[in-house]
């Protein structure tokens, strides 16, 4: 008797890339600063776009982008980002390469004063993850006041690409929030100990 198909978040439809991002990573905590600052760059890079677009990029972009070394990265030359453009292996949107470097360059700031991204990212969910539990895409808001406040700290330190919406879909893909679905089978899994859930507005910030 064949098993049951795992009931998964619809977002992630059926293409295995999706479904494999959805499975392995999209709300898996992640506490390392490097990994933290490919995913807020990779997100920026989304603004307008499916992410699955990205998603399809993304070795292309650890190629082009040093692997996402904020301190590689934030010595670009100007040259160099000319020669990303031509490249198709990324999003060659010229606002967006050039706000990679301006946010690789914000990023050292903030370790240098305060010894950790992580830890600076972190704080606007009280360290630990929020755990929601929406039965459906609907109940997923796009926004919500923590994101808001993470979007005006990161733009008041200079980064670019970084507002609420795509803040949001940050903290969802690096499990500051657990926006899985209460049936799917994920939703256990990255489950950790956190704020009690609340109740959010309607929208949809799956990403």
């Amino acid at each position: 008797m064949a098993k049951p198909a795992k009931k998964r978040c619809a977002w992630c439809g059926e293409d295995p890339l999706y479904v494999a991002y959805h499975d392995e990573e999209w709300g898996v905590p992640v506490r390392d600063d490097r990994r933290l600052f490919e995913f807020l760059i990779l997100e920026g890079a989304q603004a307008g776009l499916a992410w699955i677009t990205i998603l399809r990029k993304r070795e292309g972009y650890r190629k082009a982008y040093d692997d996402f070394d904020p301190a590689k990265i934030a010595r670009w030359s100007d040259a160099k980002i000319e020669r990303l453009l031509q490249n198709p292996e990324i999003v060659r949107n010229r606002l967006k390469v050039e706000g990679a470097r301006k946010n690789a360059r914000a990023y050292l700031e903030i370790v240098r004063e305060t010894g950790s991204f992580s830890d600076w990212l972190w704080r606007f969910v009280g360290g630990e993850p929020i755990r929601n539990r929406s039965r459906s895409l609907k109940e997923i808001p796009a926004e919500t006041d923590e994101a808001r406040a993470m979007s005006k700290a990161l733009k008041k330190r200079g980064f670019t690409f970084v507002g609420p919406t795509i803040c949001y879909a940050f903290m969802q893909a690096v499990g500051m929030v657990n926006d899985h679905v209460v049936d799917c089978f994920r939703y256990d899994e990255v489950s950790r100990p956190g704020p009690r859930p609340r109740r959010r507005s309607s929208g949809s910030g799956a990403a």
